[in-house]
């Protein structure tokens, strides 16, 4: 696990060595343990790593045999012994032990299809030095992020977006049409960044950067087949292919420990796993979420050491600043902050942890797929009625019954946005001044995910959603840079290539059954963890910010970021106050809304007002 950064520039190589470092220091989190640069007239790379696998002979930047192609690369490549094996018998010469010479060795042997190779989480670029060609990746999923700066013949591409802002050739300019739909969706949902000319390079696509162009094509697709109706078939078989990518997925030369929650997705990792360590986090006082307990308990039957932590909300509020700035984008996920201090809290320990991210998407586990016998029933009146009736009630005063009637006369796809839905269109930019408010709505940017998948059933739609935009976005973004800022590698043994195909397979039936959630995933848990622990409904971590802001003390932290001198620029900053005081009152429970604001002005406060963090 590591960092990587480059950028493209024709000039001295003395020039450029000053400029690189300083970039690749700006991610030095993300690799304590070394740091390497190539530089030639065309290009600078650097890398920043953090050891994991071959700990003597695993620096980076590394080469192929003549050394006319050079790579830096983050990430994990689990099956890389395999490979290794074939390129070895195509006549590879392999100088290191790590993973990351059979991606240079594999794209001399494979070409571009060496991305369909992989199982593992990944992104990485190759120079070519004699076709001066640049050619990267990004892992199916976006488990690792990439992120490129591309303006005129300018080109920088790494892990995290601070660095580019230690290049003099980036122009840091805040890209405003992202902050109507961050309030929508609680991330940035574009593909531009809120930097101006920053992009995200999507999960499971790759790009070739040539003479000044940039071809990007996607190489990785879901293909939902749902063919295996057996409950008993699907139980072996999730529990077969999950053992075999718990064991991939603990391959390293250094210590392996786990995150716990008291969810059935990390039991199930931790029990087949059964590492030494566990790490559970917490909230203190009255309302606060606390897993420590159930996640001590199934240590204890397993004889593993569980390690935990509680979170005061001085804590909580001190951390939201760090927790913005190594988000390097404004970022509203509530539970963000406390995977900060369980990333801080293993670290102590160990470098590799794994977690339970991907088992929602992947097997429907979300409560949202779970759709409550009433909207059932009521899907069966023809659309065109419901339809009616939805334009009949929705501009009449709220009533018993309005939401159900407003939603059930809608179809999917103008209603479903996935696992956070903060503000509607309307509501966003009621918020915002004339030159932040856009057109651009959230059926706008979830309207080619639905497409893909419009022949599917209603569950298969959602699922799909938020494997495009939730996962990489929120759940996957935050993970990586969480842990990151802690020196921290997270594994997701969920998230692995033979484990996805095996869940396009299951069977909708056994997607959400009789109301219950993942069923056939629960039904292959309750085979490996105590039973208590297989039903648990999904809970996430339930951070208690609504009760912390009707108290003085944090109503007022909050209260000062609302009115700094900069958010007028934003805000019509009467109606943001109003938000906050209500809340307070206990008129409205607005908590996630103002969150969501709180957390853009901080960021922006930050990136851009060199506020401290």
């Amino acid at each position: 696990m590591c960092g990587i950064i480059g950028y493209i520039s024709r000039g001295k190589k003395e020039d450029k060595q000053p400029v690189i470092k300083e970039m690749a220091d700006a991610i030095r989190h993300r690799g304590p343990d070394g740091e390497g640069y190539y530089i030639d007239e065309d290009i600078a790379l650097g890398h920043r790593r953090l050891s994991i696998i071959d700990l003597e002979g695993g620096t980076q930047p590394l080469f192929n045999e003549d050394e006319s192609k050079v790579i830096v690369f983050n990430g994990e490549i689990y099956n890389f012994k395999e490979l290794k094996v074939d390129l070895l018998n195509k006549g590879h010469k392999f100088r290191t032990k790590c993973d990351t010479e059979v991606i240079i060795h594999g794209y001399e042997e494979y070409g571009k299809d060496i991305v369909n190779k992989l199982r593992g989480m990944f992104s990485f670029v190759i120079w070519d030095k004699q076709e001066k060609k640049l050619f990267g990746a990004r892992d199916p999923f976006g488990i690792k992020p990439f992120y490129y700066y591309k303006k005129g013949s300018e080109f920088m591409f790494g892990s995290e977006i601070k660095s580019f802002l230690k290049n003099p050739n980036f122009e840091k300019e805040l890209n405003k049409k992202s902050l109507k739909n961050y309030l929508v969706f609680q991330y940035d949902a574009l593909n531009e960044t809120f930097f101006k000319n920053v992009y995200k390079l999507d999960p499971g696509h790759m790009f070739t950067y040539e003479n000044g162009e940039m071809k990007i094509e996607k190489y990785f697709s879901i293909e939902y087949k749902n063919d295996i109706n057996d409950i008993d078939q699907l139980v072996d078989g999730i529990n077969e292919i999950m053992d075999d990518s718990i064991k991939h997925h603990q391959i390293a030369d250094v210590e392996v420990g786990s995150f716990l929650s008291s969810g059935v997705d990390s039991s199930y990792v931790v029990s087949n796993a059964k590492p030494n360590k566990t790490y559970t986090v917490g909230f203190e006082g009255e309302g606060g979420f606390n897993e420590i307990n159930d996640a001590k308990a199934l240590s204890d039957i397993l004889g593993i050491t569980n390690k935990n932590e509680l979170i005061s909300p001085d804590m909580f509020f001190d951390a939201v600043p760090k927790v913005q700035y190594f988000s390097d984008e404004p970022h509203a996920n509530l539970s963000a902050v406390p995977l900060y201090f369980l990333a801080r809290l293993a670290a102590k320990d160990v470098k590799v942890v794994l977690s339970g991210e991907g088992a929602d998407e992947l097997f429907g586990g979300y409560a949202s797929y779970n759709v409550a016998e009433e909207y059932l029933k009521y899907r069966k009146v023809p659309f065109g009625l419901r339809s009616a009736i939805k334009g009949a009630v929705k501009h009449l005063p709220s009533f018993k019954g309005k939401h159900f009637l407003t939603v059930g006369g809608s179809k999917l796809e103008d209603t479903y946005v996935g696992q956070a839905f903060i503000m509607s269109n309307e509501e966003a930019n009621s918020l915002l001044t004339d030159e932040y408010k856009s057109d651009l709505r959230y059926q706008d940017i979830t309207r080619e995910a639905f497409e893909a998948v419009s022949d599917k059933e209603e569950v298969l739609k959602k699922m799909y959603v938020d494997t495009q935009l939730w996962l990489p976005y929120d759940i996957l973004l935050k993970a990586d840079k969480m842990t990151m800022a802690s020196s921290l590698e997270l594994r997701v043994p969920f998230l692995d290539r033979e484990v996805f195909k095996f869940s396009e397979r299951v069977g909708t039936d056994y997607i959400v059954k009789n109301h219950v959630t993942k069923y056939a995933f629960r039904k292959a848990a309750s085979k490996m963890v105590p039973e208590q622990w297989s039903k648990r409904k999904k809970l996430g971590f339930m951070v208690p910010f609504r009760n912390w802001i009707r108290e003085d003390k944090y109503y007022n932290q909050v209260k000062e970021v609302f009115n700094r001198d900069y958010v007028s620029e934003f805000f019509d900053v009467a109606k943001i106050n109003k938000l906050l005081d209500d809340h307070k009152s206990g008129k409205k429970n607005t908590a996630r809304k103002i969150y969501t604001i709180y957390t853009f002005l901080l960021w922006y406060g930050i990136y851009f007002k060199d506020y401290a963090y």
